[in-house]
Formats: structure tokens, sequence, C-alpha cells
């Protein structure tokens, strides 16, 4: 009798969680993502350390972004991001030769992937966590399709200190507006991505800057992204 309810309560459960999560990756779909998980942890920290919170945030259709954006982050970050479905398995496969063969372990994580993580989950490398973003990304790319996950991403990515998407960054670091940075300012700013909380692409290190001439070199070398304002 015990097995039955905790089996039947499972299975409510179960249909709640697929239900729910659908339901919301669908209306996040149509709806701007003004909040994230990461955006509320921030605060708390910010709170923690004794100051005030600040969310630097503001949406903007990916229409009015630079065509520079999506060009640059998909140089830096997934340079097969319009070919594969959310993993991209030959990045994968190359980190974990890399890892085995003793060098430096790195992410492999795609667009989708880090999206996935941004806008429904917390920050972590459990295997947990892992799991979720692979459910997550899997819905995204089914239901949102590659542009709406490239505008989320570029909406909701942190990009400083209680700084959040393009319009927020390009105001901050180069005080325009985001449809107007020239392809070496997108370069910056997706150079800054690995690390936002250390890298200023208001005042590059001499490090970024190279890196922001390679994003550059990439951009030319890859497919031109058919989204943002040229």
């Amino acid at each position: 009798m015990i097995f039955r309810h905790v089996g039947r309560w499972l299975a409510y459960l179960l249909i709640f969680f697929f239900t729910s999560t659908i339901l919301a990756v669908v209306a996040f779909k149509y709806i701007p993502v003004y909040y994230t998980p990461l955006m509320v942890l921030r605060c708390m920290e910010q709170i923690a350390d004794g100051r005030t919170p600040k969310i630097d945030h503001q949406w903007v259709p990916l229409s009015q972004m630079s065509h520079n954006l999506p060009q640059a982050v998909v140089a830096s970050e997934d340079n097969r991001f319009l070919e594969h479905h959310g993993f991209d398995t030959e990045e994968i496969a190359r980190a974990y030769l890399e890892s085995r063969r003793g060098g430096r372990e790195r992410g492999a994580s795609t667009i989708s992937q880090q999206t996935a993580k941004n806008v429904f989950l917390w920050p972590g490398h459990s295997w947990v966590r892992k799991g979720f973003e692979a459910y997550f990304t899997v819905l995204i790319e089914n239901i949102w399709g590659k542009e709406r996950i490239m505008e989320v991403y570029l909406n909701s990515i942190e990009m400083g200190d209680g700084i959040y998407g393009v319009k927020a960054a390009c105001r901050h670091s180069f005080d325009k507006d985001c449809g107007d940075v020239t392809k070496h300012e997108a370069a910056l700013i997706a150079a800054s991505l690995p690390a936002p909380l250390e890298r200023d692409s208001k005042h590059p290190s001499g490090r970024m800057l190279n890196r922001a001439g390679k994003v550059v070199d990439l951009m030319g070398k890859i497919e031109t992204m058919p989204w943002g304002r040229r």
C-alpha cells in the first residue's frame, strides 16, 4: 500500500514537472526574460557583502541589436551554433580527450546550453544540474529555435558586476546603443564572456585586446548570422 502511494505521488510529481517546464519554455518563447536565477543570486551575494543590490538590465529585440553581436559571440563561444542541435559533440569529445591527457579542463557548453542554464537553472557543476541543463537545452532547441535562443542569450548573459545583456553592456562600455557597436566592440564584449566579473570590455587588458582581435578574425571565417541591425 505504501509503495503504491509513493509511486502515485512520484507519477504526479513527474507529470507536474514536465507540464510546468514545457509551459514555461513555451511562454518564454514569446515573453521577454526580465529576470533570471543568476540575477537573484547575485543580488543575494551583494546584500551578503553589505552592498546595495544592482541589476542593470533592459530587454532589447534581436532586430535592434547590431548584427556584429551575434556574429561575435558565435565566433568566440560556439562557432557551430547554426549546425548543432544544442550539443557540440565534436567540442565535447575534444574537451574529454584533452582532460584525459592531463590538459587543462575546459567547458564545452554551447550557446544553447548556456541559455538554458541562465534562464531556468542555478550556477554550478553538479551532474544533477547538468542533467536539467541537457533537458532544458533539448526543449528550447525544439520549441524556441536558433533565433530566439540567440535573442534570449544576448539579453540574459552576465556581462559585469550587476550588468546583464548587451544593451546594458554596450551602454556601460562604449556609451552607445547596442545597435551601433562596431565589429571590434562586439568582439571585446564576446571576449569578456568567459569571465565577465574579471574582464571589463570598457578597460580591456592587453590579453583581452589580443583575444578580441582573434574573435574579429574568426567573425570573417564563419557563416554570417542572419539576425541583427545592419
